[in-house]
Order: structure tokens, then C-alpha cells, then sequence
């Protein structure tokens, strides 16, 4: 990695555009970054940090990027140009912020924004160029993190060389070096694979505890499943610890004894089974008995009843068979009724017909068009002057048509004058409306621009209004303030004066203080002498060392308090002159009355801007309504032409028409009229000579039914059509009968045939059937089989129980052999991974172990420089003996002393040595990260601070070692403060801070 320039803007310290060109300050390869403290230069290196990874070193927020001193509209950005894997690259990243807004007043939020570019030989038409490779802040971090092959922290650790952070991690412990590797070096798969062994283990754990837990389930189960057998083995029950083994030939005992008692069992069932086979066989032997007799005597009652039911239904059956004999004449006597009902109705229709007839042709014109003409020939003569009529109907409809249209004619002409006069009028009013719109218009225009300025005046006298507010509050604050002063003071005084008082009666009482410690035989502290013959006494009101204690302890409380009044009412002071600068001098009343006006003025420029828009809207309106009334005049005028002409073609038609209509209707109201008359009147000519035509039908169709019913009843035996009529049943009536003796014969037919069966004859022979007897004799036989099947199913469930548990027990011993064996080597190698102490005679962990070994490297590239920095004294080693108490072991760091030949810890270096120790860690450290990046070439390296501790001969030693790094074609860039460095490096960038932002200078020397 090569850094080429770097161009900030708005960022950190720096409020302009800030480029540092590192291609001119690496050009002899080591260079200096110099200033005065808090001027930016750690800044510089944020912004390399920043630009690469988007984030800044250490805990830091990105969002605190922006300088507090460049303006609103100027926005951060950070671009940097450097040389990664081989290719220039252009990074320019921009953090969310805050602009102002394009219109109006206030802010609007700006995204963060990142742009990655690589300089390519054809950017385009054969000329190179820069070409875009992302904008996307996830993608460019990818690459960028892919080109330079370490992570953030890696990066800030192994670049930038904060010498602060190497001090502290050459003299920390165990615990601290294993966070700062951990950091720099990808160990989470060594910390994975501890917690993968410790959770392995948790979880083998919890399957022995549930296969434990399963074999004692299972014993249970044996147990239940064994009931009072288990009583007679209980001696040999095992305990809730036993093996599989144990279990299992504990079961197997239970086992033996069941099938034991399913054979005894067994035969016993036996036995039951064939005393009840033969009680059930003598009980159905009973019953069947029992039941044929009583089939016999039940078919012998129901014989004798059935015979008296038929003598007494001879009548009935009489009355049934003439019945059936009349239904066989059923067709005939429907169709005799359905033919002296057609002609009754007939002959009521043709009088109905014959009566309107005679009315409607006793009209004059009826009898004068039809005179004395028969009724076929009438009705002809009918046919023909309706004919005549319709013609004339058709000429009237069209006359009442022509009349509607003359009427709607006249409406709309009438309707196209009236619009025609109405655009007129609202023409000649428009010029004037026009105007005094344009007028109103251009007000609204005025009051919409000086509202603006309102609004901004508003603003700033409600800013000046708020601190008048603030001043006022501030004023009372303050004067509350030097009252607390002035108390505090007077305390302080007197807690002061009470100290001082102590003091003095303290040492004028010390006498008998010192007495007080005085012992029989002992020397005096004073004089020396064991004899103490009359030592002081202490006053009634005498000072101890407690109580000069409680009152220096008081005055400080005091003093305390006065300083922090005093800071209260420093910051009071400042904030009250603030306020009245802020708010221009001016009161709030003044302040108020002056928004009071403006707030006037602002609500007429506002009502009368709110009509901006409406007025403009009003004149497209109005221009659009003059070109449509325009154009409605027009139309008007057309129309008229139009239908004027239409109106006097009406009116000759209606003339023409009048004459043949009054022609054709004579004396009729209408030619409609007269020709409903005319249809009529033939209707009722015509519809009494259907109905005499239908009369004389149905006559000869009665005579016909007649004669062929009295034939028919004559030949079924019957006298005459009454005697039919009389033999006749409903229909339900009948079916009821002959289902009634249909039933009847069927049951004397059963009952007969029942009373022959020989095996019923046979049983109502023999004695009667004792049933009660055999039952009990059969249920005392099954309750014993019963008894026994219950023992025999128990006992042979007992059995399959305690084989399959039996069987499960042994699927679970060898299951749970393996599970046993898992456990103890996944234990062990938790416990060896862990460092645990049983396992692990270092104490290290899987993770420290590796740590270590890294640490090692570290070590050993340090020593290399750290030989020539301190002139062959000192090297580094690593240690991975014991350590004190249960810490862990394996990152401990010494240091051998080659003028003593003796190895010790590294917290023993002075400030300078430990210094150039760091300095040489921090550069073995960077060496071993870029191995593990992958080999990366790291370009430019930057150490910040450090070099003031050192003296001449060691910062020379030093600077030999950073010399060398220029041989491998690095770039250093030193952060320092040390003046000496100045002379000894040409190439520096100095920044400089300002009131309103730092800058920064490339210079040579000693330039300023």
C-alpha cells in the first residue's frame, strides 16, 4: 500500500480544502508531521483511516467527521489516491450532514455518499483516465478490505503505530495482550472450536444424564409391570447408580417368575372354559324349548281371532266388489262429465257474445255501415272499413308529432336568442373585469416578495427576543449567584478562621497530649528520662488531632464549595453578556413591540399574498370564459337561421294533413276513436260466430258419451246410470278395504301354516321349559372362566412386558456404552482446550496457545530491531512458564539484558527504553500482520509520538532502524513534537491551527 494524496474538505480541524501531496514528502522516504498540540495531525491520519474504511481509528463515531469551523454550505468530503495490489485507486467518501436548504430556510439531510475509481490506460477514445468502480459503500468496503488485506484495527495498529497502545501492551498482562492479538490476528476459529468442545461436552453430559435417567425409567417400568411379583425379589432391586448390567439380570428374574405363573394360570383357564361350555349348552337347550311352545300357543290365539274377524267383514267384501266393478267404468263416466260440462259452458258463451253484439251495433253509424246483412257478411264489411281507418291513423300520429316538434322548435329558438343575448351583455363587461383582476394581481405579487423579507426579520428579532428572554433570567440568576459568593466567602473565611484557632490550642495543649502517651518505666520522647514525676494535665477544653482533622476537613468542604459558586458564577457572567450581545441590547418589551408590528404587517402581506394563486387562476378563467362566450354567439346566431327554416316546413305539412284527418273521422272525436269503434264492433261479430259453431260441437259430443256410458253400465250389471253412481267409492276408501282383506287372508294363511309346524306341535307335548335354573347354572360358570382369564391375561402381560422391556434395557446398554466412552474424550478434550488444569499442565487455552506462537514471531522480529536500536543490549522473549495465581499462562513478555545476562520482566525499562522497545514491538508486530495479510507490501508506514523521551545516542540508534526501513522501499511518516527531528528530516508537513480552521504546508527545515 502507497499513498499518493490526500485532499480533505471540511473535515476535523480543517474548515477549506486541505491537499497533502505524498508522493513529494515520500520521495526520500521518511518524512515528519509536525504542529503545534490540538493543530490537526492525528487528523490527517483519521482522514487516511477514514477514507480507506470508512470509519475512524479507535471507538470514534464516523459521524463526527465534519469541522465545527467551515460553513454551512460547504460540504465534507475526504478523497485519497493510493496504490493497492498493483492498482491506483481513488477513494472519496462524503459522511451523512447537513446543508442548507436550495429554497428556503432550514436544513436538509444529506446520505452519506462513497466513490471508488482506478486509473485505467484507456478510459475512453484510447485516453486513460479515471473509471468508476462503485458507489455502493458495502461493495467499495469489500474491495478495499480485499486489496489491503486487514481489517480496520489491523490496519490502525499495523500503519499508524500508535505508540501509546504498544507501551501499554509491552507491560500488560496475559489477559490484555490476548485482546489486542485477538484484535489484530483471526483467532475467532480457535475460540469457535474452544466453545464447539464445550458445548460438545455440555451436550454428551446431558446425554448421559438422559440415558441415566432412561435406565431408571426402565427399572421403574420393570418394576410396575412385575406388581406383586417384584415384592419376592425386592432383596435384589438395584440402587438408582447401578450399571446396565445390574439392571438387566434384575429383570430377568422378574421374567422367570411371570412365565411361572402363566402356565399355572393357563391350566386353570382351561378348566373354566370347558364347565362353561357345557352350562351354556344345557341353558340354549332350555330356551329353545321355551320359545316353541310359547310360538304355538301365540299362533293358536291369533288363528281363533282372525277366524271371527272374517265372518264378521262379509258385508264389507260385497260392498268392495261392486266398487271395483263400477271403477272398471271410470274412462267412461269421466269423459260423459267432461262433455256435458263443455257444452254447458258453450252455450253460456254464445249468449255472453250474442248480448255484446246486440250492444255495440245500436250506434247510428254501426247500424247505417252494417244495415241488414247477415252476420258473416257483416263481418267482412267490418274488416274492410278498418282497413280503410288505419291509413287515416297513421296521418293523425304523424300530424300530433309534427305538432310536438313545432312546439320544441319554438322553445329553442327562443332559448338561442336568450344565449345570444346573454354573451353580448357579458362581453361588453369584460374589458373592465380584466383590468381590475390585473390590478389585484399585481398586489398579490408585491405582498408575496415582502413577505420574505418579513419572515427573515421575524426570525431574527425572535432570536433577539429569546435572548432578552435568557438575559433577563440569566440577570436574576446572577445576582443569586453573588449573594452565594458572597456567603460562601464569609464560610470559607470563618471554617478558615476555626482551623487556624485549632491549631494554636492544639500546640499551646501539645504538652498533655504528649503526657497522655506517657508510661510507667518507659523514656520520655521528649527528654529520654524513665521518671515522670509530674506530667501536664489536660485542659477541661483540650484539641485533639481529631478534632483539628474535622476542622481542616471542614474548611476544605467550604473552600470547595466557594471555588465551584465562583466557576457558577464565571459561567453566569459569560452567559449574561452573551445574551445581551445576542439580543442587540434591546429589551423585551422593545423586542416584543417591535414583533408585535411586524407580525401586523406580515398577517395584510400575507392575507393579500394568499390571493396570489386564486387571482391568477381568476384571469386564465376569465380568458377562457370570453373565448367560450364568443363562441356561443356564434353558434346562437346559427341556430336560429336553422330552425326558423325548419319551422315553416312544419307548419305547410300540418295544413295538408288537417283536411284528410277531418275526412276520415266523420263525426268521431278521433280517426283513433272511430277505428277502436270499428275493431270492436267486428271482435263481437266474430266471437259470436265462433261461439255458436262451438255450441253445436259439444252438443253432438254429449249424445255421443251417453249412449256409451249406459252400454257400459248395462253390460257390468248395472240398472241404470244412478245404480253406477251409487255402487261408486272414493278412491282412498276403497284401497283401504282391499287392503284390509288382503291383510286378513294373509294372516289366517300364516296362522295355519304355524299351527302345522311339527317341531312347534312337538314341544307344546312335552313339559314346560325351566330356563331360570340353567341361567344361573351358566353364569356361575362364566364368572369363573372369567376370574381365571383375568389371572391368565395379567400374568401373560406381565410377561410381554417385562420381555420388551427386557428388550429395551438391552438396545439401551448397548447404546449407551458409546455414548459413555464420547463423553470421556469429548471431557478430556474440553478440559485440554479450556487449559484447564487437570488436563492442561500450562494452564493455556486453545486460543492462547495460538496467540502465543503469534506472539512468538512478534518477539522475534522485534528483537532484530530492537538489538540495533538499544546498541545490542536488549532483546525480546517470549515466555510461556506459569504465572501466579489462576491467571492463564502463555503470553507473558520479557526482556534479556545482555550486560547481565539475565532475563526480566518488561516493566522494568525506563521511559526511554521503553519507548524504542514498543517502537521495535510495534514494527516486528507490523512485519508478522502484513505475513499473515498475505504478504501484502505495506508502503507507508506512520509512528505517532513518543520520540521526546529518548536521548541523543538512542534516537539516533532509532533513526538507523527507520533508515532501514527506506531500504525496503517503505515510506515513514513520523508524528512528532521533538525539535531535534526537524534537522534530521528534510521532508515535513507542518499544520497549523487558526481561530477559524488548522491548514497545511509542506516545508523543508526549519520553514515555517
Amino acid at each position: 500500500m502507497r499513498l499518493h494524496q490526500l485532499t480533505v474538505t471540511a473535515f476535523g480541524p480543517f474548515a477549506s480544502t486541505e491537499r497533502i501531496d505524498f508522493d513529494r514528502l515520500t520521495a526520500s522516504g521518511l518524512f515528519l508531521l509536525r504542529g503545534a498540540t490540538g493543530a490537526g495531525k492525528s487528523s490527517v491520519l483519521d482522514a487516511v483511516c477514514y477514507a480507506l474504511y470508512g470509519e475512524l481509528p479507535g471507538s470514534r463515531k464516523s459521524n463526527g467527521v465534519r469541522s465545527d469551523h467551515a460553513d454551512q454550505g460547504r460540504r465534507t468530503e475526504v478523497v485519497l489516491e493510493a496504490t493497492l495490489g498493483g492498482r491506483r485507486l481513488e477513494i472519496t467518501r462524503s459522511p451523512e450532514q447537513l446543508r442548507p436548504k436550495k429554497r428556503g430556510a432550514g436544513f436538509t439531510q444529506d446520505k452519506a455518499q462513497t466513490l471508488l475509481r482506478e486509473w485505467a490506460a484507456d478510459a475512453g477514445e484510447g485516453e486513460p483516465g479515471w473509471v468508476a468502480v462503485s458507489k455502493s459503500h458495502q461493495e467499495a468496503g469489500e474491495e478495499l478490505t480485499r486489496l489491503l488485506g486487514m481489517s480496520r484495527d489491523q490496519f490502525c495498529q499495523v500503519v499508524l503505530l500508535p505508540q501509546g497502545d504498544f507501551a501499554r501492551f509491552l507491560r500488560a498482562d496475559s489477559k490484555q495482550r490476548a485482546e489486542l492479538l485477538g484484535k489484530l490476528f483471526d483467532t475467532s476459529r480457535f475460540e469457535q472450536l474452544e466453545r464447539w468442545a464445550a458445548e460438545r461436552r455440555l451436550r454428551q453430559e446431558h446425554e448421559v444424564q438422559a440415558g441415566r435417567q432412561k435406565l431408571r425409567d426402565l427399572a421403574a417400568r420393570a418394576e410396575e409391570a412385575a406388581g406383586p411379583l417384584a415384592e419376592d425379589a425386592a432383596a435384589h432391586r438395584p440402587d438408582e447408580n447401578a450399571s446396565a448390567s445390574d439392571v438387566l439380570a434384575w429383570a430377568a428374574m422378574l421374567r422367570g417368575t411371570a412365565a411361572e405363573r402363566v402356565t399355572a394360570t393357563a391350566l386353570a383357564l382351561e378348566a373354566a372354559e370347558s364347565a362353561r361350555t357345557r352350562a351354556r349348552a344345557h341353558l340354549d337347550a332350555q330356551r329353545t324349548l321355551a320359545d316353541r311352545q310359547h310360538h304355538y300357543h301365540s299362533a293358536l290365539d291369533k288363528h281363533l281371532q282372525l277366524t271371527a274377524t272374517d265372518q264378521e267383514s262379509a258385508a264389507d267384501r260385497s260392498r268392495l266388489r261392486l266398487a271395483l266393478a263400477a271403477e272398471t267404468l271410470a274412462p267412461l263416466r269421466s269423459l260423459h262429465r267432461s262433455a256435458l260440462a263443455a257444452h254447458t259452458a258453450a252455450t253460456a258463451t254464445e249468449s255472453t257474445h250474442t248480448a255484446t253484439l246486440n250492444t255495440r251495433s245500436a250506434a247510428p253509424w254501426a247500424a247505417q255501415l252494417l244495415g241488414e246483412l247477415p252476420l258473416a257478411a257483416a263481418e267482412r264489411a267490418l274488416h274492410t272499413e278498418a282497413t280503410r281507418l288505419s291509413g287515416a291513423r297513421a296521418d293523425e300520429q304523424r300530424h300530433a308529432q309534427l305538432l310536438i316538434e313545432r312546439g320544441e322548435l319554438a322553445a329553442e329558438q327562443k332559448q338561442a336568442d336568450d344565449l345570444a343575448e346573454e354573451s353580448q351583455d357579458w362581453l361588453s363587461g369584460f374589458d373592465d373585469q380584466l383590468k381590475q383582476l390585473n390590478a389585484d394581481l399585481d398586489a398579490a405579487r408585491d405582498a408575496h416578495a415582502l413577505l420574505a423579507q418579513l419572515d427573515a426579520q421575524h426570525v431574527d428579532l425572535t432570536l433577539r427576543q429569546d435572548a432578552a428572554h435568557r438575559h433577563h433570567r440569566l440577570l436574576s440568576s446572577l445576582t443569586a449567584a453573588e449573594a452565594e459568593v458572597h456567603a460562601l466567602t464569609g464560610a470559607a473565611l470563618d471554617a478558615r478562621s476555626r482551623t487556624l484557632d485549632l491549631q494554636e490550642r492544639r500546640l499551646a495543649g501539645m504538652a498533655a497530649e504528649l503526657a497522655a502517651q506517657l508510661a510507667a518505666g518507659e523514656p520520655c520522647r521528649v527528654c529520654g528520662s524513665p521518671e515522670h514525676p509530674n506530667p501536664a494535665r489536660p485542659s477541661a477544653d483540650q484539641v485533639t488531632a481529631a478534632d483539628e482533622q474535622r476542622a481542616r476537613a471542614a474548611q476544605h468542604a467550604a473552600e470547595g464549595e466557594l471555588d465551584a459558586a465562583k466557576r457558577r458564577l464565571s459561567t453566569l457572567q459569560a452567559d449574561t453578556a452573551a445574551a445581551e450581545t445576542a439580543s442587540g441590547g434591546r429589551s423585551v418589551a422593545e423586542l416584543s413591540l417591535a414583533l408585535e408590528e411586524l407580525n401586523s404587517s406580515r398577517r395584510t402581506a400575507l392575507h393579500t399574498a394568499e390571493r396570489l394563486v386564486p387571482l391568477g387562476q381568476q384571469v386564465e378563467r376569465l380568458e377562457h370564459e370570453r373565448k367560450a362566450r364568443h363562441e356561443r354567439l356564434r353558434q346562437a346566431g346559427e341556430r336560429g337561421a336553422v330552425l326558423a327554416d325548419r319551422l315553416g316546413t312544419v307548419a305547410a305539412e300540418l295544413d295538408a294533413l288537417a283536411g284528410r284527418i277531418a275526412a276520415a273521422r266523420g263525426d268521431a272525436p278521433s280517426v283513433a276513436a272511430r277505428a277502436t269503434a270499428v275493431d270492436a264492433l267486428a271482435a263481437a261479430v266474430t266471437a259470436v260466430l265462433d261461439a255458436a259453431r262451438t255450441t253445436t260441437e259439444t252438443t253432438r259430443r254429449l249424445a255421443e258419451a251417453t249412449d256409451a256410458l249406459e252400454q257400459a253400465a248395462a253390460d257390468a250389471g248395472f240398472t241404470d246410470l244412478p245404480a253406477l253412481a251409487a255402487a261408486e267409492l272414493p278412491a282412498h276408501q276403497r284401497d283401504a278395504l282391499q287392503r284390509r282383506f288382503e291383510q286378513l287372508d294373509a294372516a289366517l294363511e300364516q296362522a295355519t301354516a304355524r299351527l302345522a309346524d311339527p317341531d312347534l306341535r312337538a314341544a307344546a307335548e312335552l313339559p314346560p321349559a325351566d330356563t331360570a335354573s340353567a341361567h344361573a347354572a351358566e353364569e356361575h360358570a362364566t364368572a369363573v372362566l372369567r376370574t381365571a382369564d383375568t389371572a391368565h391375561g395379567t400374568a401373560t402381560a406381565r410377561v410381554t412386558a417385562l420381555a420388551r422391556i427386557t428388550a429395551d434395557l438391552t438396545a439401551l446398554a448397548d447404546a449407551f456404552a458409546p455414548v459413555l466412552d464420547a463423553y470421556a474424550r469429548i471431557s478430556r478434550l474440553a478440559a485440554l482446550l479450556a487449559g484447564a488444569p487437570a488436563e492442561n499442565a500450562l494452564r493455556m487455552r486453545l486460543e492462547s496457545y495460538v496467540l502465543a506462537a503469534r506472539l512468538e514471531q512478534v518477539a522475534a522480529a522485534a528483537s532484530q530491531r530492537l538489538l540495533k536500536m538499544s546498541g545490542g543490549r536488549y532483546t525480546l522473549v517470549h515466555s510461556d512458564g506459569l504465572v501466579s495465581g489462576n491467571k492463564r499462562s502463555g503470553l507473558s513478555l520479557h526482556v534479556v539484558d545482555a550486560w547481565t545476562g539475565r532475563e526480566r520482566d518488561t516493566a522494568t525499562l525506563s521511559g526511554g527504553e521503553s519507548f524504542f522497545a514498543s517502537l521495535a514491538l510495534a514494527l516486528g508486530l507490523a512485519d508478522v500482520v502484513t505475513d499473515e495479510a498475505g504478504g501484502m507490501p505495506l508502503d507507508t508506514l506512520f509512528i505517532d509520538e513518543g520520540f521526546g523521551t529518548l536521548d541523543e545516542n538512542t534516537l539516533e540508534e532509532v533513526m538507523d532502524v527507520l533508515d532501514s526501513l527506506r531500504e525496503r522501499d517503505r515510506a515513514v511518516g513520523i508524528v512528532s513534537h521533538v525539535a531535534d527531528l526537524r534537522t534530521r528530516i528534510p521532508a515535513q508537513l507542518l499544520v497549523r491551527k487558526h481561530r477559524h480552521g488548522s491548514t497545511t504546508h509542506h516545508t523543508t527545515r526549519d520553514d515555517t
